[in-house]
């Protein structure tokens, strides 16, 4: 076999492995521009929250369930954030911090941690951490929805319980 025919046989092996790696980039762009169908996100709005009132402990009130994961990256600074907002004068806000595994520190009084519940994971269709699910008085579903950031968990919570209340300002010391 001669020096021309080698480098014709490489050449061809050469395309041939091209179009097999541009026929899969294809396949994947294809598959990635269909998307996330939001079904598959959590629980839909207005569905019954599954074991709401052992997380909740009969709450009165709306309540966040947050699922995160003790090996998550992100979650950790999602906790201070919580912290954070929960600590804002007017804010009360009910929240259960789950984990599918060992749970991390919740480091607030207003945060009850549930380790080891990967089964409500599965129940609640969690696609990612850490993931909110708000939760109204009545156990209904308002909204689902990853919190991929710390401004994201900020952004959920005041659009689904508004800005914390500041308490009532007195000028002169109360006096008219």
């Amino acid at each position: 076999m001669g020096f021309e025919t080698t480098v014709l046989l490489l050449t061809w092996a050469a395309i041939a492995l091209l179009a097999f790696v541009v026929a899969g980039m294809v396949r994947r762009v294809h598959h990635l521009s269909t998307g996330v169908r939001a079904a598959d996100l959590g629980p839909a709005p207005g569905a019954a929250a599954p074991e709401f009132d052992r997380f909740a402990a009969g709450a009165s009130d709306p309540a966040l369930l947050l699922f995160l994961d003790g090996e998550c990256g992100v979650c950790p600074q999602v906790l201070a954030e919580l912290r954070e907002l929960l600590d804002e004068p007017g804010r009360s806000l009910p929240v259960a911090a789950l984990f599918p595994g060992e749970a991390l520190e919740a480091g607030h009084e207003g945060v009850r941690v549930f380790a080891d519940e990967a089964d409500v994971f599965e129940r609640y269709r969690v696609p990612a951490v850490p993931f909110a699910v708000f939760v109204d008085p009545a156990g209904r579903v308002r909204t689902a929805r990853p919190v991929g950031s710390a401004g994201a968990l900020r952004d959920l919570l005041e659009t689904v319980a508004g800005p914390a209340q500041s308490p009532p300002t007195t000028v002169n010391g109360g006096r008219s």
